[in-house]
């Protein structure tokens, strides 16, 4: 999935390296702990398991569900494109804005597409025996809709296919739907891990769903590195990375609303439930050049549909990222 905008671009346009940019439009999570890691060469030269037995069954234990219910590929976009292209219903509603990969997988894979602004009433019901999109938190804003369920009773009675990506979920203690793909076989739920487990490098995705649905997916032999699998292993198990990564998210994600609000030059700042604060500025694509000039990147959303280059995103950061912010606003 895509992490933010492309640095190396604005760096040759402003004539920097691309270090010295600060990156307000990569959502992944600021806490990077110092791991030991290393894998042998024996290990390196070897092909992993072909179906990831070992690591689907960590998983497994992990989010409570069963090994035979998740399908890993080399990431959630790819996730994305493998599920729309073995789905056999021709209507696709997505609840927009969200992740554009979705509509260019459906496009692909010659969808209907209808989108429904959920902003305005994400109760607006799609069609019968259709297929639903639906992200939560949803991006850009990180709102978490607590009436999932709700929502999701409603599209289970009109027989759809419901894709929910819950992908930015765990920088907050939120509930998952994935205890519903033993309860509804038209359940998908789309998982990335690099966002919060900090590890835009590793390349890993997963779907959860009912063992039939995984078996039909049928993803690529030896798709996935035992240095992508070893390292993201490594990284869940540490019981102490969840807590300090919330802790941290919790502090920086105040300090950052501060900082937007007392800069008074944004009219609207959206509360999140995820790692990034979206705000709207009647001044936004000035406010977006200004700080680029400042070798400080934020997130356009004119790319999300009912949005535009006034409405920016900003990802939570560290405390010397986020002075630097402060600093470059009160200037403008």
């Amino acid at each position: 999935m895509k992490h933010g905008t492309n640095i190396y671009k604005y760096a040759k346009r402003i004539k920097c390296e691309p270090e010295e940019l600060i990156d307000f439009s990569s959502n992944i999570n600021l806490y990077q702990p110092e791991i030991e890691f290393s894998l042998s060469s024996k290990e390196v030269a070897k092909n992993p398991d072909s179906k990831y037995k070992d690591f689907r069954r960590f998983l497994a234990q992990k989010y409570e569900i069963k090994k035979s219910q998740i399908a890993l590929f080399s990431s959630a976009t790819s996730a994305i494109y493998q599920l729309f292209s073995s789905l056999k219903r021709k209507n696709v509603f997505l609840y927009a804005p969200l992740y554009r990969e979705y509509e260019k997988a459906a496009l692909m894979a010659k969808k209907n597409i209808y989108k429904i602004n959920r902003i305005e009433d994400e109760k607006q019901v799609p069609l019968d025996d259709s297929i639903v999109v639906f992200v939560n938190p949803s991006t850009p804003e990180g709102t978490y809709y607590e009436n999932i369920k709700e929502l999701m009773s409603t599209w289970m009675e009109l027989n759809c296919t419901i894709i929910l990506d819950e992908s930015f979920l765990e920088f907050q203690e939120l509930d998952s739907m994935r205890q519903e793909i033993s309860n509804y076989e038209k359940l998908y739920i789309i998982q990335a891990f690099s966002k919060f487990y900090s590890c835009a490098g590793v390349r890993v995705g997963a779907i959860f769903s009912n063992k039939n649905n995984i078996r039909t997916l049928q993803p690529p032999l030896w798709h996935i590195s035992n240095l992508d699998v070893n390292f993201l292993k490594q990284r869940l198990s540490d019981e102490s990375f969840a807590k300090k990564s919330r802790e941290l998210h919790k502090v920086q994600k105040e300090e950052l609303v501060y900082i937007l609000s007392e800069s008074k030059l944004f009219t609207e700042i959206v509360e999140s439930d995820s790692n990034f604060i979206l705000a709207y500025s009647n001044k936004g694509k000035r406010i977006w050049e200004d700080l680029l000039e400042r070798k400080i990147v934020v997130r356009k959303c004119a790319s999300f549909d009912y949005l535009n280059n006034n409405w920016l995103s900003f990802a939570v950061k560290d405390e010397v990222a986020q002075a630097s912010l402060k600093e470059a606003l009160e200037k403008l």
